[in-house]
C-alpha cells in the first residue's frame, strides 16, 4: 500500500472545489494507494516544467498532481482541473 502525504497547497485548492468533487477526489486518493489502480487512474509523467512529476485523473477535467518520495510513498501537490498546470 502507497503511503500518501499532502502539502498544503494541496488542501488549499482542494477546498476551492465543489463538495462532491472533493469526496471524488478522496475516493480516488484511496484507488491510488493501491499500484493495480494506476493504468484505472491513468497515472503519467508530466512534461516540460513539471518534469519529475505525475498525475492522475479524478474525472475527464481533474486532476492530482504528485511527486514520488521513495518505491512506496508519494506526496500530492496540488488538485484541479487542466489550469493547475499553468
Amino acid at each position: 500500500m502507497i503511503t500518501v502525504g499532502f502539502t498544503p497547497e494541496f488542501f488549499r485548492n482542494l477546498k476551492r472545489l465543489s463538495p462532491k468533487l472533493q469526496e471524488s477526489a478522496f475516493k480516488r486518493i484511496e484507488l491510488f494507494r493501491n499500484r493495480n489502480n494506476h493504468q484505472r487512474l491513468k497515472v503519467h509523467k508530466l512534461k516540460g516544467k513539471y518534469i519529475g512529476f505525475f498525475a492522475f485523473s479524478i474525472d475527464r477535467k481533474n486532476r492530482i498532481m504528485f511527486e514520488w518520495i521513495s518505491d512506496q510513498e508519494a506526496r500530492l501537490h496540488t488538485v484541479g482541473d487542466h489550469s493547475i498546470y499553468d
